[in-house]
């Protein structure tokens, strides 16, 4: 058993958070008048990852995803709470973070100097691998990634989506015990993001490593957490298996319609529909109980408001519709891939 498998079943808790806050002074604003209230980033969270599971946070743009991240991955000191990583105290001691975990930020510019190849091999030589070893893991994370016809490119010549691949690969390298990634598939075409799921699934399987993934992609997190906690205002506001926290609103159906111009509202029907709905562009979105839905289906398809619909889909709730049952304050934050 490799010293990382071992590592990761050692500890029934690879991650352990009590208490975390951070907050932000409020904002001046112009000409120095008082400005917004101070921002509570992170608000007494407490959190447990447990050795060799995919544990993600979830939540809007501004729920405090990434300010948590940076605290358990010690680049970022809190104001109160603890932080302990397979043992070790990194609000005391951050300086450890880098020798236990690989962090893949939302931003990773250090690296785009260098060819995808140079930039793998200097991240495995910056975490102890001698030069052979480096070279080897290095060919190695490429083939794996389906790199290696980019290998000799510098990472600012690659398009958005390759360049966030290279990333992932330098994350990959020198065999840590956790990796935190931080919407690591952004940008990425479906053949990338299933070699990065990949590449992750079978270091979870071979090395018992764990991963703390970062994501507002829905359809992502339903497919590879094991377990998601659901953040909303640095606070976290649910936390569960993805059919767990499904089955709180399990009694519900969603119904989407989506109108070829507009919708028909002076159908009064339709009017009511628009009570219920969370409307994005021609697209309404309705979650509702099996016999309200049935009968918005009824009333959507036939009569005068059948010409004005374009189409429209029944389907059983998702991640989604839990955080926006939960009450999250930016309801259009979340997307489904």
């Amino acid at each position: 058993m490799s010293t990382r498998a071992g590592q990761a079943l050692r500890y029934d808790e690879a991650v352990r958070v009590r208490g975390l806050s951070k907050t932000y002074p409020p904002v001046k604003g112009r000409r120095g008048t008082p400005g917004t209230s101070e921002v509570r980033a992170t608000d007494q969270v407490n959190l447990q990852v447990r050795g060799g599971e995919v544990f993600g946070l979830l939540g809007p743009n501004g729920a405090g995803k990434s300010t948590l991240v940076r605290q358990l991955t010690g680049l970022l000191r809190p104001d109160s709470g603890s932080v302990e990583i397979l043992g070790h105290d990194i609000v005391r001691h951050p300086e450890r973070a880098a020798r236990i975990l690989a962090y893949l930020g939302q931003e990773s510019s250090a690296l785009d100097e260098l060819t995808v190849a140079l930039a793998v091999e200097t991240t495995a030589r910056l975490r102890g691998l001698d030069a052979r070893q480096a070279r080897d893991e290095r060919d190695a994370v490429l083939d794996e990634l389906e790199l290696g016809p980019l290998a000799g490119r510098p990472l600012t010549r690659l398009s958005g989506g390759q360049r966030r691949l290279a990333c992932v690969a330098a994350a990959l390298v020198g065999d840590r015990p956790l990796l935190v990634l931080d919407e690591p598939t952004t940008g990425m075409d479906p053949v990338a993001r299933r070699a990065v799921w990949s590449a992750v699934d079978r270091r979870r399987a071979e090395r018992g490593t764990t991963v703390l993934l970062v994501t507002h992609n829905v359809i992502e997190a339903e497919t590879v957490l094991d377990r998601v906690a659901v953040l909303d205002r640095g606070r976290v506001i649910a936390c569960d298996t993805p059919s767990g926290l499904k089955e709180r609103v399990s009694g519900e159906v969603r119904v989407e319609l989506v109108w070829r111009e507009r919708a028909p509202l002076e159908v009064p029907e339709v009017a009511v529909l628009r009570e219920r709905a969370t409307e994005s562009g021609r697209r309404w979105t309705l979650r509702l109980a099996p016999e309200e839905a049935r009968a918005a289906v009824a009333t959507v398809t036939g009569g005068a408001a059948f010409a004005a619909l374009d189409d429209f889909t029944l389907a059983t709730p998702s991640l989604e519709d839990v955080y926006l049952a939960l009450g999250g304050a930016a309801r259009q934050g979340l997307v489904r891939g």
